[in-house]
């Protein structure tokens, strides 16, 4: 998932000796402080178990929060609008939070502490987390009784059939394809020739696919066992749409929610308001909380705005909060310091990396000496630097988050963490001998008070090495969508990733696999290498967690070595603040930000 971003944890699941055996992230998120030794330990506790519940677990209502209390309105500054309300296309880590609050899918993960530390894969619609007899080849869920859309009606087994015939449709290009590419049986974006206009033209899967022989049941079939789905239909992107309120395009700005709030006004760039929804029923709900009576969300609120707003404390702000917006760098510093803020800041390690991606698709690009000299050229400090130093980022050296199984501290293979500032001089001679001293080099970048930052320092760096580079600003909330567009007009341009469960294989196939090159998929740089692909097919069949790590590890090496697509710039930390009128506060390492399910007014 992106980062500005993508971000929904799962865990990776394995087949040993005819047994499911189950590993992935279950800690992570902490208190605030910016101690490096316990952010590291929290990195390495989200590769820790996490275990599917059975219907025990998965029976609502959720645990009451300490404390909390019904009523009140809450204010949410949030620095981007939401490009995406469906579902289907939801994959961005701002929408993927707020998605928390209007959406539900079969299962869900279930804290099982109050700190946002562990948790368990339960049913969310469904009674249990799943069940399979066959190691992953079939998995059956049924349904709860009780469950109802916004508008009255009953979830039923021809709500979540529309829900994933749809995913194949055109117009969904923005969200996981996961279950889409394992009900095909396809790699890369061939998936869509299972269906390729979705349900809209009267076809369907076949019941050897996916069926649904009643209004309780669905059952997934695939080719080839997937023990993981559980976690991957706890991802936003799964959530159930409505069969009778499904207006294709136009569900994304006015979806029909299942969770415990509604959209009641929606003005993309500006604000949204949502209000409790009445036919959410806590009883069938183990995951969420309907305390409070609004949420007031406004836009366009950047990291500074907002964090001089929750410091100040006064009026509406008391209440206030950010679901994703982290502390502004010129005030990070001092916020962790402050002994009277402790209980009012919450943060944690993210399984986010970010990378410059370099656009293989622009023929000028073909050449890896002009790539290595990118490469070597870019400062990676003025993003660092941008986003609060040492406190917030971790000067990255390889595509594998200390979050993820297989990554590997020493690997550096263009000196980042040596020399954080770059090496023009080297750079230069590579483009020398490519003969492109003077190269024109589009950066494409965020326009944010961070982007702004950050790009023209980065810009200065690669001008050093002999590019001309011109600046191109993007907006911020069309960010992804620009860069996500295959005829991009960018020759390199930022983004980050956060693996869906702890494994690499949720990170090297969606970013690395050419055949998932499409607009809106996340293969930014475009590589299409015979060799990683090749190695994709080969990794994703192994079933020990451990020999699967090391493997993606050493392709992540020969990515970074012999294509070089993209230049790895930080591994992402989390720190967020709020108002002191807001209760139930706590990192989610699950969610990777503040979870709102669990909020209350004092």
């Amino acid at each position: 998932m992106s980062r500005g971003g993508r971000h929904a944890y799962g865990a990776l699941s394995v087949l040993a000796a005819g047994a499911l055996v189950l590993t992935g992230c279950s800690k992570g998120g902490s208190d605030a402080g910016g101690n490096d030794k316990q952010q590291q330990e929290n990195a390495k506790r989200q590769q820790a178990a996490i275990k599917f519940g059975d219907a025990a677990a998965s029976t609502g209502p959720a645990p009451d929060v300490p404390g909390a209390k019904s009523g009140g309105a809450m204010e949410v500054l949030q620095r981007d609008t939401y490009a995406h309300l469906d579902p289907a296309q939801i994959y961005v880590q701002n929408e993927m939070s707020v998605a928390q609050l209007l959406h539900r899918g079969l299962t869900g993960y279930k804290p099982t502490d109050n700190k946002g530390q562990g948790h368990v894969v339960v049913g969310d619609l469904a009674t249990d987390s799943g069940t399979t007899t066959d190691g992953g080849k079939t998995w059956k869920y049924t349904l709860k009784d009780g469950i109802k859309f916004e508008d009255g009606s009953p979830i039923t087994s021809k709500d979540v059939r529309q829900t994933f015939e749809r995913l194949f449709a055109p117009f969904v290009n923005q969200g996981p394809t996961y279950i889409q590419q394992w009900l095909a049986d396809k790699p890369g974006a061939g998936y869509r020739t299972l269906l390729k206009d979705g349900p809209y033209k009267g076809k369907h899967l076949p019941d050897s696919v996916l069926e649904t022989p009643d209004d309780k049941t669905v059952v997934f079939h695939f080719k080839t066992p997937h023990p993981d789905l559980p976690y991957a239909l706890a991802m936003a992107g799964y959530s159930v749409v409505s069969a009778k309120g499904d207006t294709k395009e136009k569900y994304d700005k006015a979806p029909v929610t299942t969770g415990p709030y509604k959209i009641q006004s929606f003005k993309s760039g500006k604000s949204m308001v949502l209000v409790k929804n009445t036919n959410w029923d806590p009883k069938t709900d183990p995951l969420r909380h309907q305390y409070v009576d609004k949420f007031n969300i406004t836009f366009n609120q950047q990291y500074e705005t907002s964090t001089k707003a929750l410091l100040a404390d006064s009026g509406a702000d008391q209440a206030g909060v950010s679901f994703t917006n982290q502390i502004d760098a010129g005030n990070l510093s001092n916020t962790l310091n402050d002994p009277k803020l402790k209980s009012r800041v919450v943060g944690g390690y993210q399984p986010y990396v970010g990378q410059m991606d370099i656009n293989l698709s622009r023929p000028e690009l073909k050449d890896k000496r002009v790539r290595q000299a990118i490469a070597y050229a870019l400062p990676v400090s003025p993003f660092v630097r941008a986003y609060g130093g040492s406190d917030a980022m971790e000067v990255a050296g390889g595509f594998i988050s200390p979050t993820v199984t297989g990554y590997d501290p020493a690997f550096d293979p263009f000196g980042k963490k040596k020399k954080p500032a770059g090496d023009p001089a080297k750079a230069k001679e590579l483009l020398k001998q490519a003969g492109k001293v003077g190269m024109k080099l589009t950066f494409g970048y965020i326009n944010t008070n961070e982007g702004q930052q950050y790009s023209t320092a980065m810009a200065v760096g690669l001008k050093k090495a002999g590019f001309n580079v011109q600046r191109q600003e993007i907006p911020a909330e069309t960010y992804y969508d620009q860069v996500g567009k295959v005829d991009n007009k960018y020759d390199i341009y930022h983004t980050a990733w956060g693996a869906d469960w702890p494994s690499g294989s949720t990170v090297m196939p969606p970013l690395y696999d050419g055949r998932q090159i499409a607009d809106g998929a996340a293969n930014y740089s475009h590589i299409n290498d015979p060799h990683v692909n090749g190695e994709i097919d080969r990794i994703s069949k192994i079933t020990d967690p451990a020999a699967a790590g090391k493997a993606w590890e050493k392709l992540d090496k020969y990515i970074l070595t012999d294509i070089v697509n993209a230049v790895p710039t930080a591994y992402y930390k989390q720190y967020q603040i709020a108002g002191s009128k807001v209760g139930g506060l706590a990192y989610d390492d699950v969610i990777g930000d503040i979870d709102p399910r669990r909020l209350y007014v004092k």
